[in-house]
């Protein structure tokens, strides 16, 4: 089983190396192989089914995820949550979510950025997500996976650079008709949702909304500081409604 995963990961990797962002291909395949090879995909009947899944899961994400009663013990192990988590996802519409999200903004930012900046700043900036979030519920024993975190700190970045850019966005409370607006409209009006969320989220267990702000203020202000002035109009050709899926807290 290892092997064959390993092999499709090699595919994958050799399938976008001649793209122009080869980061963000091989960022979403690691994502969806992790999902599909783990036990909340539901499709490897090795993890068993009805109860006995659901302690295998439950065990997976407390292994892979951020935990942040356990983050600040000194464990070596737990410092690495942060990372690991930005890999595992709790389920279908978690995954396609998040994924769809990278897919529409990652292709340009990282073009922008740079192969070896991106992976760095996509990273980086998913950990300190997490580790904010953990800081603000320090004693929940609940643990924490997705990339929502990373993804949102692509978006705040591709808000700096491409202010301009045209977005495509489906609107459920306009019946999921595509309309298109700027960058600047788009990505300030998620941000606000993300806050609103946050600010109304109770303590302790839900959707990290508070990991989602602090990845995107990351960013926009690495962004900022590292590049000159935004780019011009620029058209991006699909995008979802203006939230991604959030961090999961199985």
């Amino acid at each position: 089983m290892i092997r064959k995963w390993s092999a499709s990961i090699v595919r994958a990797g050799r399938s976008v190396g001649g793209s122009s962002a080869p980061v963000t291909y091989t960022l979403i395949a690691l994502c969806c192989l992790t999902f599909l090879a783990g036990p909340a995909s539901g499709l490897n009947p090795a993890y068993g089914t009805g109860d006995e899944l659901l302690a295998v899961q439950r065990a997976y994400f407390r292994r892979w995820g951020v935990i942040p009663a356990e983050l600040f013990e000194g464990s070596g192990r737990a410092a690495l949550t942060p990372a690991t988590a930005l890999f595992v996802h709790g389920s279908w519409v978690h995954l396609l979510g998040n994924m769809l999200f990278l897919y529409v903004f990652g292709a340009m930012t990282e073009e922008r950025m740079g192969r070896v900046q991106f992976i760095v700043f996509y990273v980086g900036c998913g950990y300190l997500a997490l580790l904010g979030y953990a800081v603000a519920n320090a004693d929940s024993e609940q643990s924490l996976v997705g990339a929502s975190g990373a993804i949102s700190a692509v978006l705040g970045a591709f808000l700096y650079l491409f202010p301009r850019a045209r977005v495509t966005s489906l609107l459920p409370f306009l019946f999921f008709l595509p309309v298109r607006f700027p960058a600047w409209v788009v990505l300030p009006f998620w941000a606000a949702l993300q806050w609103l969320a946050a600010g109304r989220a109770p303590d302790g267990p839900g959707v990290a909304y508070l990991a989602h702000l602090i990845g995107f203020g990351l960013g926009f202000g690495y962004a900022s500081v590292r590049y000159g002035r935004p780019t011009g109009p620029t058209r991006v050709k699909a995008a979802p409604a203006p939230a991604p899926e959030g961090e999961n807290q199985p």
